[in-house]
Formats: structure tokens, sequence, C-alpha cells
């Protein structure tokens, strides 16, 4: 929190400990700080039967109640046709393609650093400050805003953030980058909040009660269609309920007796069949990514030594990332990589920071 003390900053408020504690750093930093939920529903849809949503009437209602033990203003705005648009939409269509996709770094990027930072600035605000556990410095050296790794590795949310461009980064305040999860628990309970015992998300925010496949036929109309689960070769083995049921690494849910566990090995949506093997046939040397954001550095021109992960819990790999061609890479591991799935990120690092990163399209 390198920004001017006094400087009016939006803190995004879920109604959970972590944007609790955030918002009540920056006030005791003295900040002037306002306190904001977005909707991501309409009206009807936000909390009728969805308690643990950050948007539910209950969860604003907890907002609403830290903001005024804070005695700051507090204000609830509506993006629920935005959300629907930049992330539900995007949700349904890749799974749809047989991708698989991360409406976290969406939402983050398009929403939470987005639009919300426009209504930041509508109200006076510099910056918009969340409960990630991450950082953000300024490296007057290579005169770029860097992303970090927070403190606490088991809770380090860096990846879901890699898509923030410079501009975003620059008006990015991570008070929770430099504790853990447990302290901010133990402050949330000695500053007297009210959501220190609040229980963490760990799903999707917008689908609840729903399984994914039965959510995107609920919001789509359309009918999902079964098929057939064949091995490489092409020998069925069984019979699927539909693509958007499937992800590439999947064991559970095949219901096919086999000699060996079986994953998902592969998606093809053409054909409608979903290709599934033993472990040994997840695992894949090299990926390609497109559509590539690069935070540390300007881009790559030549081969360059980082560790990747190629989704939210996955274990860092030793990895050589080389320019492939327009806005692409192929990053190949030094040891294979298990299911490393397309419409998922793959993020680059150099020891705690973020290089960049881009979204997976193929491997092999």
């Amino acid at each position: 929190m390198a920004k001017r003390k006094s400087e009016r900053v939006v803190a995004a408020m879920s109604g959970g400990v972590d944007s609790s504690v955030a918002a009540a750093l920056l006030k005791k930093a003295g900040f002037d700080v306002v306190g904001v939920t977005f909707r991501m529903w309409p009206k009807e849809e936000c909390g009728s039967s969805r308690e643990k949503s950050c948007c539910s009437l209950e969860a604003v209602t907890r907002a609403r109640a830290v903001a005024g033990e804070l005695g700051i203003p507090y204000y609830v705005v509506d993006y629920s046709a935005e959300f629907k648009r930049e992330v539900i939409d995007y949700f349904c269509a890749e799974y749809l393609k047989g991708l698989t996709p991360n409406p976290c770094i969406v939402c983050n990027a398009r929403i939470k650093f987005g639009m919300l930072l426009e209504k930041a600035r509508s109200l006076g605000a510099s910056a918009v400050a969340t409960g990630h556990y991450a950082k953000c410095v300024y490296d007057k050296r290579r005169g770029r805003y860097l992303l970090k790794e927070g403190r606490d590795r088991n809770k380090d949310q860096s990846y879901f953030l890699f898509n923030l461009s410079q501009e975003q980064l620059k008006s990015a305040l991570f008070p929770l980058g430099d504790i853990t999860k447990d302290k901010a628990r133990r402050l949330a309970r000695r500053m007297k909040l009210r959501t220190f015992d609040t229980v963490s998300s760990q799903d999707i925010c917008f689908i609840q009660d729903l399984d994914y496949a039965e959510y995107i036929r609920k919001r789509t109309g359309l009918e999902i269609v079964p098929g057939d689960i064949v091995d490489s070769s092409g020998r069925v083995l069984g019979r699927h309920k539909g693509i958007p049921f499937y992800t590439i690494g999947q064991r559970r849910g095949l219901g096919i007796a086999y000699k060996e566990p079986l994953y998902v090995t592969a998606i093809d949506v053409k054909e409608n069949r979903i290709v599934a093997g033993p472990r040994a046939e997840t695992l894949k040397k090299s990926l390609v990514a497109e559509r590539m954001n690069w935070i540390a550095v300007d881009g790559i021109v030549r081969p360059m030594k980082v560790t990747a992960r190629i989704r939210y819990n996955h274990r860092k790999a030793r990895s050589v990332v080389t320019p492939a061609g327009k806005d692409s890479v192929r990053v190949d591991f030094e040891k294979p990589q298990a299911a490393p799935t397309p419409g998922q990120a793959v993020v680059f690092y150099d020891r705690d920071t973020v290089v960049g990163g881009g979204w997976i399209s193929g491997a092999q």
C-alpha cells in the first residue's frame, strides 16, 4: 500500500472476511475508503436461495454492516447485465466448445478491475482494493508494475490476476498480500468485524445448487446431447451424458468398469465424443498458449526459462517458453505435466513474480 495516505480508494466488499479485513486495513492506514459491492445477478435472482453467493442479500447485509462499523460510505452497484455478457455467457460458450473456462480470471480483468475501476474513478477514487492474496509493486528499473505471489503461498491468487494490464495494476491495491489467511481471521476477530468466521467460497460464485452442465442447459436452453466415450484407438468404452459434463483430466463420473482408472484425455466436439485413457495418456510434454498478457516484460523474442502453473492448484513446473507466432507461445516442460487443459490459463513465474501468461489452446 504505497499510495498516498488520505487518497480515496474503492474497496470491493463481498461480505466475506478477506474483503472486510482489506477495507479495515486501508481505513487504519489513513485512506479515504469507499465500500462497494457489485450485484452480479438480476434483483429477482440475487440472494433468492444463494446464501453462499457474494451478492446474496445476506452477503450485502454483512458488507453494509462492516462498512458501517468502519465508518465508510457504502454502495451497491448493479453489474448484472455486464456480468452476464462478460462472464456467464463466456463460461457457457466455452464449455459448449469443449473447453474448460476460468470465469474468475475474466471477472477480475473485465469487472473488478475494469467496470468497477471506472466506477471508482467516477467516485473520485484512484484505485480499487480487493481481498486477493497477491502483491503489486512498481519496479523503477523496468518502469513497470509487477504482480507477485502473496505471502501465504497456500492462498496465493496471483494466478487469477495474470490478465491485468499495466494500467489496471497501477490502480490496484491488495492489502492482504503480506499476511496469511489465518492472520486475516485473527485481525478480523481483533477488530470485531462480524465477518471474522464467514466460510470462504470454493466454488464458482454464480453456480450454487446445479452442476455445470445443468446450469448451462438452464441458461442457454440448448439440448445437451449424450454420445460415445472412446479410447485413443476409437474403440467405444461407454456413453457420456454430454460434452459440458466433462473436462480434461477428469476421473470421476465416467461410469466405466475398466482394468485401471480412466481419465478424460480429449474432447471431440465435432464428433460428440469423449476420449478416455489411463493417467499416462494425460501427461503432456508441451502446450501452446495464445492471447498472451505480459506483465514483467513487454514480450519475448527468444526462449525464456520460467516456472509454469497450468491451473490454480497446480504446483509450478520448470519450463521453457518460446515464441510460436503472433500472440502465441509454446511451453516445453522439464517433466511431463498432467492434463494441461484447453480453455484454462497457463501463468509464468520468475520466482515469486508473474512474468505473464496466456490461454491454453492445445497440448501434446
